[in-house]
């Protein structure tokens, strides 16, 4: 199969047959064999509906339906478990990233060798309150990281199929696939710029200064999950021991100047012992975190699973294979 196009769906009934028609007039012309795969992710409106309609009308639109919302994380990562396409192309179903740039995606990913390409809006039709602060992390993000990218957090991107089986997107981290990808030893990582058509249907679901915090503290969390998620003893470990070694010697320090001066010093009247007690006690504290993290690390599963209520297109919740 050419390509599989990954649209997560949340209370979009408006905007899916509409994104759905366009698509398949481009593969079409294209002369590309495909899939849409539709994930319902716990949408309150005739998403499903709208989704189980357009899988009678053509077997190659695919839907999963979440029993709750779970994300638009949990919504790519089981997209990508099914994907059957050598190039995988994610979108979002507000109809803002375009159909048409899919060829040109696939392009880069099969005959310019790049394992994941990240779509640059570089002109965009959102407001000031969400595109400054998206320049701000996007740029922190890229210093951090040190992967040339203007916008990580574009619904638009391609991918070779190895790449999204072999990462795995939870919480909120779909912002940082790219990063996931470098850490996962995929490092042939491009850019191209994409159009960004105004909204047409409904309302933004992201925006606010939660989505920005939530972002930091992803950054945070995906820079140590990638660095040290399989050896966490080797970033809680020398710091345990150094704090420890630290209160350990003015400890000793301490009762030699006490055992040298038995009546004038007096040890518990020093802030000196209780600042040393401290080191060691957080020493020891941070050396066993890294050694339970080590432990748990060692024996926990490697994926996470979601609750999904019904699918189309494929016949066990897990994405075994496909229907005939």
């Amino acid at each position: 199969m050419d390509v599989s196009i990954v649209i997560p769906v949340f209370n979009e009934d408006e905007s899916v047959p509409e994104l759905c028609a366009w698509i398949q007039r481009v593969v079409r012309e294209n002369e590309f064999s495909y899939e849409i795969i539709l994930v319902d992710d716990g949408s309150t409106d005739n998403s499903w509906e709208v989704i189980t309609s357009l899988h009678h009308s053509d077997p190659n639109i695919k839907g999963i339906r979440f029993q709750r919302n779970y994300g638009k994380s949990a919504a790519l990562n089981e997209g990508f478990r099914i994907a059957l396409g050598r190039v995988v192309i994610t979108m979002d179903a507000d109809m803002q990233d375009s159909p048409d740039e899919i060829p040109a995606l696939r392009n880069m990913i099969l005959n310019e060798g790049f394992d994941l390409v990240s779509g640059w809006k570089k002109v965009r039709h959102d407001p000031l309150s969400k595109t400054l602060p998206s320049k701000f992390f996007n740029r922190t993000t890229a210093v951090i990281t040190k992967i040339p990218l203007h916008d990580f957090n574009c619904g638009l991107k391609a991918y070779r199929n190895k790449v999204v089986k072999g990462i795995e997107v939870y919480g909120e981290m779909h912002r940082y696939i790219p990063v996931i990808a470098k850490w996962a030893g995929f490092r042939r990582i491009g850019e191209k710029v994409v159009q960004h058509r105004a909204r047409k249907y409904g309302y933004t679901k992201f925006g606010g200064l939660g989505r920005g915090l939530k972002g930091l503290l992803d950054l945070a969390s995906i820079m140590f999950v990638g660095k040290y998620g399989k050896r966490p003893m080797h970033f809680f470990g020398p710091l345990g021991v150094l704090c420890f070694l630290v209160g350990f010697v003015l400890s000793v320090y301490l009762l030699i100047a006490k055992l040298s001066n038995m009546r004038e010093f007096g040890l518990t009247n020093k802030p000196h012992f209780y600042g040393a007690l401290t080191a060691m006690v957080i020493g020891s504290q941070l050396f066993l975190t890294g050694f339970i993290a080590e432990l748990i690390s060692r024996n926990s599963p490697g994926r996470n699973f979601y609750l999904i209520e019904e699918k189309l297109g494929y016949t066990s919740a897990r994405g075994d294979g496909p229907t005939d």
